[in-house]
């Protein structure tokens, strides 16, 4: 692998972190609280169900939120995603 390639992998993975924290924060604020770390892993697994239920079309944007702010789209899918994995362990934690 050469160095471009490295870099380029190393920017996918910030831009996923700072994806996730975003959208967990978003989340937190949405549907209540949560720490830093928390959040964080709530937006990586959203930012997962989310892009899943994208891919098998049970998730459409109405808008193209891109054009409005970069990775828009992703932050969005991610939150949603996001929101959903805590109302689903909020259900099976009894809360």
């Amino acid at each position: 692998m050469d160095y471009v390639q490295a870099a380029i992998d190393h920017q996918a993975w910030i831009i996923m972190v700072i994806n996730g924290l975003i959208a967990g924060w978003l989340a937190g604020l949405l549907l209540g609280g949560g720490g830093l770390i928390r959040n964080l892993l709530v937006g990586l697994i959203g930012a997962v169900v989310g892009g899943y239920l994208v891919s098998v079309g049970l998730l459409r944007l109405p808008y193209d939120f891109d054009a409005f702010v970069p990775y828009g789209n992703q932050i969005v899918v991610s939150t949603v995603g996001a929101m959903l994995v805590v109302i689903v362990a909020r259900f099976l934690g009894g809360r």
